[in-house]
């Protein structure tokens, strides 16, 4: 098997999220090239989207200016992603758990466990405004 250069990006966005469809098709296209089912493509596109929504909407609080900062890294073992918003951070502890019955209700930490579900590794970067995310290719 041949293997293919790594995939590198580094983009901004907006409080609109201006081009974040297009960069998730850009995404997917570099995963399924190296390789990787479309399950994989599926969860790396949904974890990027809860990432960048929660640093638009929770770290710079939909301020016009800010912008949260993606940079992704594909090759044929892994996939990198970290997404660093301009707010002052949060401690993703402090975040109730959506699956716990008294919390069903509270409309938050939904995406924070999906991402956690779909990645390999999730890692809160101190004060919490970055977070990185790994999806390791399974061996086989």
């Amino acid at each position: 098997m041949t293997s293919l250069p790594p995939y590198r990006a580094e983009v901004e966005f907006d409080v609109h999220a201006t081009g974040l469809a297009d960069f998730e098709a850009e995404v997917d296209r570099a995963i399924q090239s190296h390789g990787y089912e479309e399950a994989v493509a599926f969860a790396v596109r949904l974890a990027i989207e809860e990432a960048v929504a929660n640093g638009i909407n929770h770290g710079n609080r939909r301020t016009p200016g800010k912008v949260v900062k993606v940079q992704c890294r594909i090759d044929d073992r892994e996939i990198f992603v970290a997404v660093e918003d301009e707010g002052e951070g949060f401690d993703p502890s402090s975040v109730p758990d959506p699956t716990d019955e008294s919390n069903l209700s509270i409309p938050s930490g939904r995406g924070l466990m999906l991402m956690g579900a779909y990645m390999s590794e999730v890692r809160y970067i101190p004060p919490g405004n970055r977070v990185e995310m790994t999806y390791r290719r399974p061996v086989s």
